[in-house]
C-alpha cells in the first residue's frame, strides 16, 4: 500500500495499478487518481517551486484552481507545460516533470532569488530596469543586456518547438438548456428541464457527473450521496434529449446565449484511440442556460502560508474522500468557517488523524462543535496560526491569540506539531460565466463573497453559485433552475432528504494574519501582502492596475484563490469596503485552453475550403483547380502537354468561336426580400432599382461611405418585393457585412430581411454564338428565344427535370446566360448542359479563360476596384443617378477624387509581343536601367485569342486622353522593360452586338 493511501474508501479501482514517472522517478497509482492525488499517496509533497522566489510548493487545491502543482507532460515526443497536476488522470506510461527549476526539484539554483527579498517585490523590474536613462543601472543599453537573461527565467514550463501530432476537432450544437456544472444542483436542473421535453446538454469538467456528492459522504433520500449522483445520471444518459459532456470545461459565455466549452477526450489515455480527436471545441447556442458552476475555497493569507503541506480543507477531504489519500499523519485545520469542521470529522473517519482546528471566531455553532467532537478535538478559538515551520515541507505551526475584529494578536504564542495544514478562508461562487453574460458581480457581507450578478441573458443559477454551500441548497437551488428553464412554475414538493448536519459557512471577515515573514496571496506568482500594499502606497489602488502592477491573478490559475484576498487587503489598505474596491473583470477563457482546439481543422492553411456541388467533375476533367476567395475553382482545364497560357487561350477561343461553360457557383448571393426592399436597393446602388420591372436584372455599383466604388454585380427582380442580389465572389462576405451593418445601424426603420443564399444556390454561365443553341436542347417550360428572353430577362423552367432560373446576361462580351438550381441539382444540371452542347463542341473553361474574355470585353473586378478608384476612374460614372441619394453619393464629387489627372482605367498592347506583368509600372520613359517615372500601373493581362497579342488593363493618369499614345511597362523585378500602346479599354465588340444578338 502506497505510504498516503487509506485502508479503504475513495472511488479509485484499487485493483488496477497503475505507472508513472515523475522527474524521472517511478510511482504506482490506481485507476481514478489524478496525478496529484497519486503523488500524495506516494509520500511525494515537493512538487514545484514558485514563480519569482522558487520557494518549494506543493499541491494545494484538488481541482481547476490549482496554483502551485503546474506539470510538464511528456506525450508522444511532445512537451506540454503548465498543466495542473489536479487535472491530470494518470495512465500507464504517463511521464511528468516537474518545472521551474534547475538542476533538479530538490536542488534548485533559482532559490537564491529568495536571498533578494524586498528588492524583488512589487514592480521589481519597472524600477531596476525601466527607470528613466539616469546612471549606468537605469540606462536602455543596461535593460538590453538584462533583457536576455530576464526572459529566459520568465515563466514557468518551458514550451516545445515540436510539431504536435494530435488532431482537434470543433463542433457545433445547439440545445434548449445547456446546464454547466455536474454536482447536485446540475443534476437536478437537467433532469427537470428533460423532463419537460426540453433539449439539455450536461456540460461537466470532471471525469464524472456528480461532484462534492462522490466523496462528500453524505446521504441522499436515505443513501449515499455517490449513489444517488450515480443513478441520477444514469437516468439522464438514458433519455434521448440528453447529452451529457464529461471532461468538459465550459470557458466563456458571450453574447445571445452562445458558449465556448473544451472536452478533453484523449488526455486520460495512454494513446488517443485511432480516429478520436485529443481535444473537441464545442461552440454551444443554448435557449437557456442553467449555471451550477459551483464554487471555490479561499485561503487566508499567513506567514509561512506557502510551504508544502499547506492545502485548502476542502482539497484535504476531497482527496481522503474521492482517492483514499491522507494528505499527512498529523492534520491541523485553519478556519474562519465551519466547513472546515466538515472537512474534519470526514478526515477523522477516513482514518486520519486531526491534530487540532483553529478558528479565528471566538464562538462556533453547536454543530460546529459537534463535527469537532467527531474529529477528537477541542476546537482552538479565537486563535490564529501566524507562523509555519519546516523546509521542504510543513513539520509544525504557531499559534497564538487573535481578535477577528481588529484583527490583531495578543498574548503568548504556542507551538502545535503537524505536517498537513488545512485551511479554509470561506468560498467564492464561480460566477466567471455569469460576468462574462455582461453584468457586475454583487459583493454579498454574509458570504464575504462576490455573488452572480442579475441575469443580462437567459440564464440562471443554482446551487452553491448562489452562495448556498450545502447539500440541501444544492437540491433546492438545482431543482428550481431546472424548473425555470424548463417554462414550469417552480413547486414546493419534498426534496430528497440529506444527511449533511446543519452548519454555519459564513466566514468572519479575516482574510490575513499579520505577522513576522511573508504572507502570500498569489501563490503562483509570489505576490504577497506586503506587496499589495506597497502597490497602494505607490498609488496603484485601481484593482486593475493592482492586478498588472504585481501580477496579482495574472497566472494561469488566474486569480482563482488570490483575488478576493488581494482585494480585501487593498480595501483594507485605502480604509474601504471590499465592493468599493471593486473587483477585476471575468474574461474567458476560464481555464486555459489548448491553441490547437481553438484551431481544430484550421491549422496551416486556415482559409475553409469551400468547394461548388461541381467540384469533382471539374478534378475529374483535368481541371487545375485555384483559389478565389473562400472557393477552389478551375483554373484552367489542361490537356496532355498543355501549358497554362495554352489551355486559357484553347478555352477562350472556344468561347469566341461556338460556345464554352464556366462554373459560377461562387459568385456571392443575397436574398433581399421586404416591402421596403426597393428603397434599400435604391439607397446601396448607385443607380435605381425600385424601377427595374419584375423578371428582369440590372447591373449595380456600390461605393464606399467615402465615395470610392466597393462592389459590383448584377440584381434580379424576382417579385415585387424579392430581390436576389449577386456579389463578386471575394467580397460575397463584406458586401453581407456592409448591408448588414446600414440597415441595423443607419436605417433601422426599413422593413427588409437579408439572407446570404450563396451556398443555396448552384450556377452555370454558358457564353458564344452557340449558347441559345444549348439552351434549347435541354430546357423545358420556357422558350429562350430573344423575345421571350432578352437581355437581362429572367424566365423559369427545368432541365432534365429539375427546377431552374435562367438571366440572359454577359460577362464575357458573348451571347450568354446564367443558369441557376439548388445547390443539390448543380452537378446534374451541369452534366445536362454539357451533353446538350456537345454537338456543338461545347469547352468548359476556367479562370484564367474567363479573365481573358473580360480583359478583352473590359469589363472591371476587384483587380480595378481595388479600394482606390471611383465610378469615374472606372468610365462606370453612367451608373451614378442624378435623381436620389446614395450611400458615398454625398462625398463621390470631393476635388480629390474627380481631378482629371487621377489614374483611369485603358487598355495596354504589348508592341513587342512579350506579357505585360500584372503590377508592372507604365512610364513615359526610360530603360531598365533608368525605370522613368510612373504614370500608373497594368490591372491585368492576357493573350488575347481574338486580338492574337498581349493585351491588359491599366490604371494611369489621364486615362481616355492618353488613348492612342505610346509608353513603356516598367517590371525590374521581372527583368521587363518594353513598349506599349495605351487604347481604349473595349477591345473587343466595343458596341455589344454580339451578346445582345
Amino acid at each position: 500500500m502506497s505510504p498516503r493511501r487509506s485502508a479503504s474508501g475513495g472511488s479509485i479501482d484499487r485493483l488496477r495499478t497503475i505507472r508513472f514517472t515523475f522527474d524521472g522517478e517511478a510511482y504506482a497509482g490506481h485507476a481514478g487518481d489524478t496525478l496529484a492525488s497519486a503523488l500524495l499517496a506516494n509520500g511525494v509533497r515537493l512538487v514545484g517551486r514558485s514563480f519569482k522566489y522558487h520557494r518549494p510548493r506543493g499541491v494545494f487545491t484538488a481541482g481547476i484552481d490549482e496554483p502551485n502543482a503546474l506539470v510538464t507532460i511528456l506525450r508522444d515526443n511532445v512537451r506540454e507545460p503548465n498543466i495542473p497536476a489536479t487535472r491530470i488522470e494518470i495512465y500507464d506510461g504517463l511521464r511528468a516533470e516537474s518545472q521551474n527549476r534547475f538542476p533538479s526539484l530538490a536542488f534548485d539554483l533559482g532559490a537564491v532569488n529568495r536571498l533578494g527579498g524586498r528588492m524583488l517585490g512589487a514592480g521589481f523590474y519597472y524600477k531596476t530596469f525601466m527607470g528613466p536613462a539616469v546612471g549606468p543601472l537605469r540606462s536602455t543599453r543596461f535593460w538590453m543586456f538584462c533583457e536576455r537573461f530576464i526572459r529566459r527565467a520568465a515563466g514557468l514550463g518551458r514550451a516545445d518547438h515540436a510539431p504536435d501530432p494530435s488532431r482537434y476537432e470543433r463542433m457545433n450544437a445547439f440545445c434548449d438548456v445547456l446546464v454547466v456544472g455536474g454536482g447536485i444542483s446540475g443534476l437536478m436542473a437537467a433532469e427537470a428541464a428533460a423532463r419537460a421535453g426540453k433539449r439539455v446538454i450536461l456540460a461537466e469538467q470532471e471525469p464524472e457527473t456528480g461532484g462534492f456528492a462522490l466523496w462528500s459522504g453524505e446521504t441522499i433520500a436515505g443513501k449515499p450521496a455517490a449513489d444517488w449522483a450515480r443513478t441520477m445520471t444514469e437516468k439522464l444518459a438514458a433519455l434521448d434529449n440528453v447529452r451529457i459532456l464529461p471532461r468538459t470545461t465550459v470557458w466563456g459565455h458571450y453574447d445571445g446565449n452562445t458558449l465556448a466549452a473544451l472536452e478533453r477526450i484523449g488526455d486520460h489515455l495512454p494513446k488517443t484511440p485511432k480516429g478520436h480527436p485529443r481535444h473537441r471545441h464545442w461552440t454551444i447556442r443554448a435557449g437557456a442556460v442553467v449555471l451550477a458552476t459551483g464554487a471555490l475555497e479561499r485561503p487566508i493569507a499567513f506567514p509561512g502560508n506557502d510551504r508544502p503541506g499547506v492545502m485548502l480543507a476542502g482539497a484535504v477531504r476531497r482527496y481522503a474522500g474521492e482517492f483514499g489519500v491522507l494528505c499527512g499523519d498529523r492534520t491541523v485545520f485553519f478556519t474562519n468557517n465551519d466547513s472546515a469542521y466538515q472537512a474534519a470529522s470526514a478526515l477523522k473517519r477516513a482514518g486520519g488523524h486531526v491534530a487540532a482546528i483553529v478558528d479565528v471566531r471566538r464562538t462556533i455553532s453547536e454543530a460546529a462543535a459537534a463535527l469537532a467532537a467527531e474529529a477528537g478535538v477541542v476546537p482552538l478559538t479565537g486563535q490564529a496560526i501566524v507562523e509555519t515551520r519546516g523546509g521542504r515541507q510543513v513539520t509544525g505551526i504557531v499559534v497564538q491569540p487573535f481578535d477577528a475584529a481588529t484583527g490583531a494578536l495578543s498574548g503568548d504564542a504556542r507551538p502545535v506539531e503537524c505536517d498537513c495544514l488545512a485551511v479554509s478562508g470561506g468560498f467564492q461562487p464561480v460566477i466567471h460565466l455569469a460576468s462574462q453574460a455582461g453584468a457586475k458581480a454583487e459583493w454579498d457581507e454574509t458570504m464575504q463573497a462576490f455573488l452572480p450578478p442579475a441575469p443580462g441573458q437567459h440564464w440562471r443559477g443554482a446551487g452553491s453559485f448562489l452562495g448556498d454551500m450545502t447539500t440541501a441548497g444544492a437540491l433546492e437551488t438545482g431543482r428550481d433552475a431546472g424548473l425555470w428553464a424548463s417554462g414550469k412554475k417552480p413547486s414546493r414538493a419534498k426534496l430528497p432528504e440529506t444527511g449533511a448536519p446543519p452548519i454555519d459557512i459564513a466566514p468572519a471577515p479575516v482574510f490575513e494574519i499579520r505577522g513576522k515573514g511573508k504572507a502570500f496571496v498569489d501563490l503562483q506568482h509570489d505576490v504577497t501582502a506586503d506587496d499589495v500594499r506597497l502597490a497602494h502606497r505607490e498609488g496603484f489602488v485601481s484593482v486593475e492596475h493592482l492586478k498588472r502592477y504585481t501580477t496579482l491573478g495574472m497566472a494561469t490559475d488566474q486569480g482563482k484563490t488570490s483575488n478576493v484576498p488581494g482585494l480585501a487587503i487593498m480595501a483594507e489598505a485605502r480604509g474601504i469596503s471590499i465592493p468599493e474596491a471593486g473587483t477585476t473583470r471575468f474574461r474567458p477563457p476560464y481555464a486555459p485552453v489548448s491553441i490547437g482546439a481553438l484551431a481544430a481543422e484550421r491549422y496551416g492553411d486556415l482559409k475553409p475550403d469551400r468547394l461548388t456541388p461541381m467540384h469533382d467533375w471539374h478534378v475529374e476533367h483535368g481541371a487545375r483547380m485555384m483559389e478565389a476567395g473562400l472557393w477552389h475553382r478551375p483554373m484552367i482545364y489542361g490537356a496532355p502537354g498543355e501549358t497554362v497560357e495554352q489551355a486559357y487561350i484553347r478555352e477562350a477561343g472556344a468561347v469566341r468561336r461556338s460556345v464554352g461553360i464556366v462554373d459560377v457557383s461562387t459568385l456571392g448571393k443575397i436574398a433581399v426580400k421586404g416591402p421596403d426592399a426597393a428603397e434599400f436597393l435604391d439607397r446601396v446602388y448607385t443607380n435605381m432599382f425600385s424601377t427595374l420591372p419584375v423578371g428582369r436584372a440590372r447591373y449595380g455599383l456600390m461605393l464606399r461611405e467615402d465615395g470610392i466604388a466597393f462592389d459590383d454585380g448584377t440584381t434580379w427582380r424576382l417579385g415585387e418585393n424579392d430581390f436576389l442580389m449577386t456579389t463578386t465572389t471575394a467580397n460575397a462576405g463584406p458586401v453581407m457585412q456592409h448591408l448588414e451593418y446600414v440597415l441595423d445601424v443607419v436605417w433601422p426603420d426599413l422593413r427588409v430581411h437579408l439572407t446570404s443564399v450563396t451556398d443555396q444556390w448552384a450556377s452555370a454561365a454558358i457564353a458564344g454564338p452557340d449558347a441559345r443553341k444549348v439552351l434549347e436542347k435541354c430546357v423545358a417550360g420556357t422558350m429562350v428565344d430573344n423575345e421571350a428572353l432578352p437581355f437581362m430577362g429572367i424566365v423559369r423552367g427545368t432541365v432534365e427535370g429539375a427546377p431552374v432560373m435562367i438571366c440572359r446576361l454577359s460577362f464575357s462580351g458573348e451571347l450568354a446566360y446564367e443558369v441557376y438550381c439548388g445547390a443539390g441539382h448543380g452537378l446534374h444540371i451541369w452534366e445536362a448542359l454539357m451533353d446538350a452542347g456537345e454537338p456543338f463542341g461545347i469547352t468548359p473553361y476556367g479562370m484564367e479563360a474567363l479573365g481573358t474574355l473580360r480583359i478583352e470585353k473590359g469589363h472591371v473586378t476587384g483587380a480595378e476596384i481595388d479600394g482606390r478608384t471611383t465610378a469615374r476612374d472606372l468610365y462606370l460614372d453612367w451608373m451614378l443617378s442624378k435623381k436620389k441619394p446614395f450611400i458615398g453619393s454625398g462625398l463621390m464629387d470631393r476635388p480629390g477624387l474627380i481631378d482629371r489627372n487621377r489614374i483611369r482605367l485603358v487598355g495596354v498592347i504589348s508592341l513587342d509581343g512579350q506579357p505585360l506583368g500584372g503590377g508592372a509600372h507604365i512610364v513615359e520613359g526610360g530603360s531598365l536601367d533608368d525605370l522613368g517615372q510612373s504614370i500608373g500601373h497594368i490591372t491585368a493581362f492576357c493573350y488575347s485569342p481574338a486580338l492574337a497579342k498581349y493585351i491588359g488593363l491599366a490604371l494611369v493618369k489621364g486615362g481616355k486622353a492618353r488613348h492612342g499614345t505610346r509608353a513603356f511597362v516598367s517590371d525590374p523585378l521581372r527583368k521587363r522593360f518594353g513598349p506599349v500602346e495605351l487604347v481604349s479599354h473595349h477591345f473587343f465588340d466595343p458596341d455589344g452586338r454580339r451578346m445582345h444578338g
